[in-house]
């Protein structure tokens, strides 16, 4: 019988790139390589962190506008949702400062579509994510209680149920899209490879992953107490962050060591 051909690392669909393990406090060091990112390209920063800013402010005056809180939970998940998809041109700001490269707004502007196939790929999967959690949560609408002022007790089901469905999509969405942006944009593989990576990368590091959504999860809340004028500062900095994560995780033939 002859001998199989050998697969090709570059072109085999949904392959699983290697993880590096990182402490559990690593996040934190992450955030402060953002940090150093946004002083060294503060108007890039700001541009996008307006960008990013549409979207919560947005948000709120629909829930202003619509005069109900019970919009609130869903929004806030659509937002964790949607939020890695735009995320790409901040990463590109930060890899180009790791290569010593003075980043640019065009540059930033056309690494969105680097990999045109997978990064629309990747907004299509976490837009059904988006809708099914919208039809989701109209469902769980459906326990709110039909009573003027709802006691604690009557709004344990609601609450309960609500929370249960939200959190395991968080889960899901947190782990499919951690590094799947970041692998896509700089190694232009297929969806698979990026989702199986990101998703053995989250499992991999469990507990400095769980740091980090806590961390993501803060800023987020912080954001829109803020009425959405933090997210000027936080979008960024989560996204350059994100990207010195995707460094220290996601193995690579040569070590790269940002600081």
């Amino acid at each position: 019988m002859p001998a199989s051909p050998p697969i090709d690392k570059n072109t085999e669909f949904a392959r699983c790139l290697e993880s590096n393990r990182i402490s559990s406090l690593a996040p934190f060091h992450w955030l402060s390589l953002a940090i150093a990112d946004m002083v060294r390209a503060p108007m890039l920063s700001l541009i996008y962190g307006l960008v990013f800013t549409a979207i919560p402010v947005t948000i709120l005056y629909l829930i202003y506008q619509l005069d109900t809180h019970l919009v609130i939970l869903p929004a806030a998940v659509a937002f964790a949702l949607i939020g890695p998809a735009f995320a790409a041109g901040l990463y590109d700001v930060a890899w180009e400062l790791e290569k010593g490269h003075k980043p640019t707004l065009g540059h930033s502007l056309k690494s969105m579509f680097r990999n045109p196939a997978g990064e629309w790929g990747f907004a299509i999967l976490l837009m059904v994510i988006m809708i099914v959690w919208m039809r989701l949560a109209a469902l769980v609408h459906a326990l709110y209680p039909n009573v003027p002022n709802p006691t604690f007790e009557q709004l344990q089901s609601f609450l309960a149920l609500g929370s249960l469905i939200g959190g395991i999509l968080m889960i899901s969405v947190f782990a499919i899209s951690a590094f799947t942006p970041q692998i896509m944009m700089e190694r232009r593989v297929d969806i698979m490879t990026a989702v199986v990576s990101s998703i053995n990368a989250v499992r991999t590091n469990a507990s400095a992953m769980l740091v980090w959504a806590f961390i993501i999860l803060f800023l987020v809340m912080f954001g829109f107490a803020t009425g959405g004028t933090a997210f000027i500062v936080i979008m960024p900095l989560l996204s350059y962050a994100s990207w010195h994560g995707y460094i220290a995780i996601i193995k690579t033939k040569k070590p790269r060591g940002y600081e």
